[in-house]
C-alpha cells in the first residue's frame, strides 16, 4: 500500500452523509465494498471525524483563488530558491545540448528537472509524480524520468512520525498501538505509510503526514502561480501549453490531500458507489471510525498480489483478463452514474486479493462530477460510441473543456472533424507532425483546457491501457467494446436515454467509427488485439521520433503502406 494523495471537489454531500445510517444490525458490507470479515464495522452515525469533512472541503475551495493568484507576490526566499534551481537546470541543459540528438537532449533535460524537483521538496516531487503517471499526456522522457520520484522520497525519521501521531491522536503511541513498524512501507511526498497493530489486536496501516508540509505546499503553489504566466507559449508540449491552467488544476488536486479526513471520506464514498452499482469485483479498506485526523489515517490492512504480478496471479488460478474487464466496466459505471471514481490508478495503488477481487488503495485523489457534469460526461461517452462529433464537443464544452461560447461548428470545420479519419500510418511523418501541431495550436486558440475530472479520467484510461499490456495483451478490443456497450445498454439503457435526452432504443454503438479509430485496416478485419494496437502506436512513435532526428525532412506526400 502506498502513501500518497487526496483530492478536491466541490462541497457536495459528503460520502459519509450518503452512506446509510441505522441501529448497527446491518453489516457494513451491505452498503460498502468492504472485506467480509473486517477488523471493525463501520456505522456512519458513530464516525467521530465525519463532522469535519464538509467544513474542510468548503474552506479548501475558498482558499484556492488566493493560492493561485498570479498577481500575489510569493514568499521571497522560496521564489529565489525555486528560480535558482529550475533556472540552473535549464541553463546547464542548454549549455550541453549541442551535439546531442533530440531524444538524448530531452532525456537530459528531464533528468535535470527531476533532480531540481527533488531538491525543491514535497510539492514539486508531487507534481513530478502526477507527471509520472500521465503517459500519453506528457512527453515520454518526462514520464519515464519522473517515475523515479515515486521511489526516491526519503522517509521522515521515526521520532518525527511518532510526534505527529501523538499530537494528532492526543495520547502516547503505545496507548493506541500494540506495535508500530518504525520502517515505512512506502514514503511519498505528502505522507508515509507504516504497518501497525492496534492494542485491540487489529492489523492496520497508518498513513502519517510529513510535518509542516501544508505550509510548504501553500508557499510553493503561490510560487508556481506567480511563475506560470511567464511560461505561456514557451513550452512546446500540449499538456504544458497552458501553465496557469495546469497550476490551477494541480492546486485543486493537492490541497485536499492535506486533510486525511477527506481521504477517509473518499474511501467510504467509493465503497458506497460500488455496492450501489452491484460491482462485486472490488474491495476498499475500511478507515477507522475514530483514528482519523487531519494528519493521521488509520485503516484496515489488505494484502494480495501486486497488480503487475501476472505470473503470480495466474499460478494462483486468478483470471487476469477478468480483472481487466471488471476494471473497465467499474471505472466507467462509477463516473457515469455516481459521478465518483478513483482518480489515481497506478500499480502502487492496486492489489489483487487471493479471491481475484481488486483492492483499491490510496484515495487521496478522487474524481468527482457534480450532477450537471455527470450528465455531460455521460453524453460524452454516449456520443463517442455513436461517432457523434458534435455531441462530443458539446459535452466537452459542458464539462468546461471548451468555453461556454465556443463555436462548435467552426471547430468541426477548422479541425476537419467532419471528414473521414486518416490513418496515421498512411501519411508521412512530416504530415503527421504538422497536423498534430496544427490541432494543438487550434485547440489553444479556442480556449481549450483540461478540467480536473476529465484529466483524471484520461490518466486512468492511460493506466488501464498499460495494465492490459501486462494482464491481457491479446484482449480483442472490438469484441470487448461491443460487450461493454451491450452491458450498459441492457442494464442502464433506459436511464441513459432519459438523462441524455434520446428516445429509448436510439443508442446504438457505431462499430465502424470505433474500428476506424484503430486504423483503416481494421475496418474490414473486424477485430484487433491490444497487442496489435500497441504495435501500431510504437510504429507511429518511431516514425515521429525518426522525423524529429532527421536533419533533412522530406517534402511530405501522402503514401499508402505496402501490403
Amino acid at each position: 500500500m502506498t502513501a500518497t494523495p487526496q483530492s478536491p471537489d466541490r462541497p457536495l454531500a459528503t460520502a459519509t452523509e450518503s452512506a446509510p445510517t441505522g441501529d448497527g444490525s446491518r453489516s457494513d458490507t451491505d452498503w460498502g465494498a468492504f472485506t467480509a470479515e473486517g477488523p471493525w464495522q463501520l456505522e456512519p452515525d458513530s464516525i467521530t471525524w465525519r463532522a469535519g469533512v464538509r467544513p474542510s472541503r468548503a474552506d479548501i475551495a475558498a482558499s484556492l483563488p488566493a493560492l493561485t493568484d498570479p498577481g500575489a507576490l510569493p514568499p521571497a526566499r522560496r521564489i529565489v530558491r525555486t528560480t535558482r534551481l529550475l533556472g540552473t537546470a535549464v541553463l546547464a541543459w542548454r549549455a550541453r545540448k549541442n551535439g546531442k540528438d533530440q531524444s538524448a537532449s530531452r532525456r537530459d533535460l528531464a533528468r535535470r528537472l527531476r533532480i531540481a524537483a527533488e531538491a525543491l521538496g514535497p510539492t514539486y516531487i508531487k507534481l513530478g509524480q502526477v507527471i509520472s503517471s500521465g503517459q500519453g499526456l506528457f512527453p515520454p522522457e518526462l514520464v519515464e524520468e519522473f517515475q523515479l520520484c515515486r521511489d526516491r522520497v526519503p522517509p521522515e525519521p521515526f521520532p518525527v512520525i511518532r510526534q505527529v501521531v501523538e499530537e494528532d491522536l492526543g495520547r502516547p503511541i503505545d496507548e493506541v498501538f500494540e506495535s508500530f513498524d518504525r520502517r515505512p512501507l512506502a514514503a511519498a511526498s505528502i505522507a508515509q505509510v507504516h504497518r501497525a497493530t492496534l492494542r485491540s489486536g487489529e492489523d492496520v496501516v497508518v498513513k502519517v503526514q510529513r510535518p509542516s508540509v501544508a505550509t510548504r505546499v501553500h508557499d510553493d503553489l503561490r510560487v508556481m502561480a506567480w511563475i506560470a504566466p511567464h511560461l505561456v507559449g514557451r513550452i512546446p508540449v500540449a499538456a504544458l501549453a497552458n501553465p496557469p491552467a495546469l497550476v490551477d488544476l494541480f492546486a485543486e488536486t493537492i490541497t485536499e490531500e492535506l486533510d486525511f479526513r477527506l481521504e477517509a471520506d473518499n474511501m467510504i464514498g467509493v465503497a458506497v458507489s460500488l455496492v450501489d452499482l452491484g460491482q462485486t469485483g472490488y474491495v476498499v479498506p475500511r478507515p477507522h471510525p475514530e483514528l482519523v485526523t487531519r494528519r493521521v489515517l488509520v485503516m484496515e490492512r489488505l494484502s494480495g498480489f501486486a497488480f503487475d504480478d501476472a505470473a503470480g496471479m495466474k499460478a494462483a488460478g486468478i483470471d487476469t483478463e477478468a480483472i481487466i474487464k471488471t476494471g473497465m466496466v467499474g471505472f466507467l459505471e462509477g463516473a457515469m452514474f455516481h459521478g465518483i471514481f478513483h482518480g489515481d490508478l497506478h500499480g502502487g495503488n492496486l492489489l489483487v486479493l487471493a479471491d481475484g477481487r481488486t483492492g483499491l488503495l490510496d484515495f487521496g485523489i478522487i474524481g468527482r462530477l457534480d450532477p450537471p457534469e455527470r450528465i455531460a460526461f455521460l453524453r460524452l461517452v454516449v456520443s463517442a460510441t455513436m461517432n457523434d462529433v458534435r455531441g462530443q464537443l458539446a459535452a466537452l464544452r459542458d464539462l468546461g473543456a471548451l468555453p461556454a461560447d465556443a463555436d462548435l461548428d467552426l471547430i468541426i470545420e477548422e479541425l476537419g472533424l467532419d471528414r473521414p479519419p486518416v490513418d496515421p500510418l498512411e501519411v508521412t511523418a512530416d504530415e503527421l507532425t504538422a497536423e498534430l501541431q496544427r490541432v494543438v495550436k487550434a485547440l489553444l486558440g479556442y480556449g481549450a483546457r483540461m478540467p480536473k475530472p476529465l484529466m483524471l479520467f484520461v490518466k486512468n484510461l492511460v493506466f488501464l491501457d498499460g495494465a492490459i499490456t501486462t494482464l491481457a495483451p491479446d484482449l480483442d478490443l472490438i469484441a470487448e467494446i461491443t460487450s461493454i456497450a451491450t452491458y450498459f445498454a441492457e442494464r442502464h439503457g433506459e436511464r441513459i436515454a432519459a438523462e441524455v435526452g434520446m428516445a429509448p432504443g436510439d443508442w446504438a454503438i457505431d462499430l465502424t467509427g470505433v474500428k476506424q479509430s484503430f486504423g483503416t485496416d481494421v475496418v474490414d478485419s473486424g477485430s484487433i488485439t491490444h497487442r496489435e494496437v500497441r504495435r501500431r502506436r510504437q510504429e507511429i512513435s518511431d516514425r515521429l521520433e525518426a522525423n524529429r532526428r532527421s536533419p533533412d525532412r522530406p517534402s511530405g506526400r501522402r503514401r499508402r503502406r505496402s501490403q
